[in-house]
């Protein structure tokens, strides 16, 4: 057997290879040395008994960044192909593929690597060394697989130059790239940790990279979570001690003291390499990437990960591009966000986020999830945790609140017929500030809480966009939008982009700051607001006022919204994380019903925001003048987005409206703003004459068969009472759980 033992970091300073300088400066400068030793030392703790295995495709660089990582941390270094592989065989690895043939050569390759064992080194494997799975799993047991991710094309342009006959599977009729697309299945089965690996970087900066990914890997500590009102300075032992995870915040979902959830060290920095390298991805792709980099793979293994993000963009989408950019005119692009199942941008959260949840959650203890909407949030979490494994339903329940009278027909009529056997729908004689206010009052009755843990073995936890899991994907789709208008050749990587987003909770809008901050180069995020225009006020002056509003009912409900949960999770950010002031100004916004900013932070604000909104009579307007000259239909939503566009929009760079959800839903208004005369009241039979149109986009496949196969079934109403709701949950929990 083919063994290498451990290497023992001890010997260094009991062997002749410590110079008298070493011994000099441990004598006459004890803390530099001291320094010096505890960063050695650091760095030898990375591997100890395990190995750092490197693997991707031929001519990613394994070899040469194994040896300088190697270097660095004075550990073996072992080459499969050279050291494993020729040494066993006796012949070079093309000698011994020409002799046995392609299938022949990855089972003898798979029976050396089962005869291989090692500890604490740097370990090479091949190319082809993952397409064998006994091998793999023999030798990821005692190792950290990382996988240096090279985009194709750059592959490709490296491998011109080099010898081609140790490429398996490479003959005349299959070519590299359809080789290198293949081999991907496999990288991705087996790797800890991915590492972006861009076309002009160097070894010694691939092997840095290698080293801060495992540094994280090992420690869980760096990516923890504080409450947007709790103060650093004043955060006690206890609270310090008890850290809070990922795995942690998608459950909790709000933080105890009522603040929402943040990354205590913020969001992963990308540079532009490494997003350059993504360009040519699919949409599955950036969102593995980037959600690698947001959870920590103790919460959510890489593998696991990968097959969560399947389940959720697969054949759930209707269109394979999954979150499509379309021209409009002139400088202006669509960011499709309808072709989920249920026809709204919630669905890119809410296919993905119940498969989080269930995998997080303890095996111990029944969870019934809290969910208050404005119209689109209800039947998207409905559909995405109907779609979860039966065992899962058995534990797992869910009910949602929303306006009685303060959402479209369509709206409701989705949400009432998506209704499954652990998921229901709850009318509120009310508006959605109240729901949603309702839910945050019943998760912080710890009385009441404390009682259904006790009473009936049940935790409450949310899926609003309060809960921190579901701004994640809302990321994916913005940095996705930048990267396609890149590969479209519209602009260059690097070149500013606007984007303009009808925004009510500020989830959205905070999403696109978040791609900012992560390196995507959007230049303004604009705020388009419908006559709810409480956020337009806001960025505008710094007061936020909800004192004499009342809301109003509008063409585009789901921004029916005065209080915006999120924009606590962005003032967090610009008054540098004082958790205190942050406190201050809520519970003057609750307990006054207004708050001002300072000068200073209202000047940070203007820098990242602009906003303006829009009337139902110019929303009904702009739709009507859209197709006539386009042939292509907005939503409501997307409608009062383009009129915030045009009016604030200085055409110095491309702008990208978030179209929000599909016209399908709001026919009523739509066929109103077509000028049809008379409009039956029938949800179907407005859709039915929508798809006369022949306009683009096609009327909505998921949201027709919905439609056909529910109609207007019954659903639970009650009064505007937070009692009342915390009496439907305790008769829910009894019937599903007990």
């Amino acid at each position: 057997m083919f063994h290498i033992f451990q290497y023992q970091p001890l010997r260094l300073i009991t062997q002749n290879s410590v110079s008298s300088v070493c011994l000099r400066l441990m004598l006459s400068r004890p803390l530099a040395f001291a320094q010096i030793w505890k960063s050695w030392f650091s760095s030898h703790s990375l591997v100890g008994k395990k190995n750092i295995i490197l693997m991707g495709p031929p001519g990613a660089g394994k070899t040469t960044t194994g040896r300088i990582v190697g270097q660095k941390l004075d550990c073996p270094v072992i080459d499969i192909d050279d050291d494993v592989l020729e040494t066993t065989w006796n012949m070079s690895v093309s000698e011994k593929l020409q002799d046995v043939g392609y299938e022949e050569f990855l089972e003898e390759e798979g029976k050396a690597l089962l005869k291989f064992s090692a500890s604490g080194s740097v370990i090479s494997l091949s190319g082809s060394n993952p397409m064998h799975a006994a091998g793999m799993q023999h030798i990821k047991k005692n190792g950290i697989v990382v996988y240096l991710d090279v985009p194709t094309t750059v592959i490709m342009s490296r491998l011109k130059s080099k010898a081609m006959d140790r490429i398996v599977g490479l003959s005349p009729g299959v070519s590299l790239k359809d080789i290198l697309q293949f081999r991907k299945q496999f990288y991705r089965r087996w790797f800890d940790i991915r590492v972006l690996c861009g076309g002009d970087i160097a070894a010694e900066a691939v092997a840095e990279k290698v080293l801060d990914a495992v540094k994280r890997y090992q420690d869980l500590e760096l990516e923890t979570f504080i409450s947007t009102r709790s103060s650093r300075s004043g955060r006690s032992t206890e609270e310090d001690s008890h850290k809070l995870y990922f795995s942690d915040v998608v459950t909790q979902g709000l933080a105890l003291d009522g603040g929402l959830f943040v990354p205590e060290r913020g969001l992963p920095k990308f540079t532009a390499e490494e997003w350059e390298g993504l360009i040519e991805a699919t949409y599955v792709e950036r969102a593995q990437v980037i959600l690698e980099r947001c959870i920590h793979p103790a919460d959510i293994p890489a593998s696991k990960l990968a097959e969560i993000v399947e389940t959720a963009y697969g054949e759930n989408f209707s269109c394979s591009k999954v979150a499509p950019v379309r021209h409009l005119a002139g400088n202006q692009f669509l960011l499709e966000l309808f072709h989920g199942p249920t026809a709204s941008f919630k669905d890119f959260a809410l296919q993905l986020v119940p498969h989080l949840f269930a995998y997080c959650i303890p095996r111990s203890c029944n969870y019934l999830i809290l969910v208050a909407t404005s119209g689109d949030t209800g039947s998207a979490v409905l559909d995405g945790f109907s779609r979860l494994h039966d065992t899962d339903k058995q534990r797992i329940a869910l009910v949602n609140f929303f306006p009685e009278d303060g959402v479209s027909p369509i709206q409701k009529s989705q949400m009432i017929g998506c209704q499954k056997e652990n998921a229901w729908s709850v009318g509120v004689k009310s508006d959605f500030d109240f729901c949603q206010t309702a839910i945050k009052q019943i998760f912080t009755n710890s009385d009441f809480t404390g009682f259904l843990t006790v009473e009936y073995g049940t935790a409450l936890a949310a899926a609003n966009s309060i809960n921190w899991a579901r701004l994640l994907p809302q990321i994916v789709y913005h940095a996705s939008a930048y990267l396609d208008l890149v590969h479209q050749g519209i602009i260059s990587f690097g070149s500013p982009v606007d984007v303009c987003i009808p925004t009510g909770n500020f989830g959205n809008v905070l999403a696109a700051f978040y791609a900012k901050m992560m390196g995507i180069p959007i230049r303004k995020c604009i705020c388009a607001s419908n006559e709810n225009n409480v956020l337009t006020d806001f960025i505008r002056t710094g007061v936020y006022d909800l004192r004499g509003r009342k809301l109003i009912s509008t063409f585009s409900p789901a921004v029916d919204i005065l209080k915006s949960s999120n924009l606590e999770r962005y003032l967090h950010l610009i008054t540098n994380e004082d958790g205190q002031l942050v406190t201050q100004l809520f519970n003057q916004l609750e307990n006054q019903g207004h708050f001002q900013l300072q000068k200073d932070l209202l000047g940070k604000l203007q820098q990242d925001l602009v906003a303006g909104w829009c009337s139902d009579e110019d929303c009904l307007a702009a739709i009507h003048s859209v197709y006539s000259t386009t042939g292509y239909i907005l939503d409501t939503h997307t409608a009062v987005a383009k009129v915030v566009a045009d009016r604030l929009q200085d055409r110095t760079c491309p702008i990208i409206i978030s179209s929000t959800a599909h016209y399908s839903k709001f026919a009523p208004a739509i066929l109103r703003a077509l000028r049809i005369a008379e409009i039956n009241q029938n949800p179907l039979s407005q859709l039915h004459l929508l798809s006369s149109y022949s306009a683009l986009p096609p009327i909505h496949w998921g949201l027709l068969e919905t439609l056909k196969k529910t109609g207007n079934g019954g659903h639970q109403v009650c009064a505007a009472d937070v009692s009342v709701l915390m009496s439907h949950i305790e008769t829910l929990i009894q019937n599903h759980f007990m």
